[in-house]
């Protein structure tokens, strides 16, 4: 067969022209998707990290000042030092706003984590001094709430994440299993 008798056929020899916008609907709906996908799955672990950054503990102790006294030794037992129990009761009242139930926040911190982590990340100092929440619950029982420091520290990696991921969190770990021990006694 000779180059000039060589039979070709139509539909391969077609070449789309540059302009075609045939395969612009396609890929936009395929970007519309990722992005659409990737909201989702960030929306999704915002909501389910949510749930997370807060612990609750139930007190064995029968009201607010009994728990706020025990996790005060609990806590300089575990070699930080109590640097407050705020009354937000007291304080919010000195505004004119009053609250059903009592509601203190014993602060605690140890010199030694906090200038390890300020040395190396500063604005870390935000979440400083560390805090319990101590509370009436809607169960007429007492709670006591802290940030999940290990999934937090988490976020910013490093120092933070190996003093406060760490260190802090196997203290609080402690101080909660003391502070179970001594109610039990």
């Amino acid at each position: 067969m000779r180059e000039s008798e060589a039979v070709t056929d139509p539909a391969f020899d077609k070449k789309r022209p540059a302009s075609s916008g045939k395969w612009k609907p396609s890929m936009m709906l395929v970007l519309v998707g990722l992005v659409t996908g990737a909201g989702l799955m960030a929306l999704s672990g915002c909501q389910s990290m949510s749930g997370r950054m807060v612990t609750v503990h139930e007190s064995a102790y029968r009201d607010v000042d009994q728990t706020c006294e025990a996790l005060k030794a609990a806590i300089e037992a575990q070699g930080f030092h109590c640097k407050a129990i705020l009354h937000l009761n007291q304080a919010m009242a000195k505004h004119g706003v009053h609250l059903d139930r009592q509601v203190r926040v014993v602060q605690f911190g140890r010199a030694e984590y906090a200038h390890e982590m300020l040395a190396d990340t500063p604005e870390v100092s935000a979440f400083m001094p560390c805090a319990f929440g101590v509370y009436e619950g809607d169960d007429g029982k007492v709670h006591v709430s802290g940030m999940n420091r290990a999934l937090m520290a988490r976020m910013f990696g490093g120092t933070v994440a190996d003093v406060m991921g760490k260190r802090v969190a196997r203290d609080e770990d402690a101080i909660f299993k003391a502070l179970e021990h001594d109610a039990q006694q």
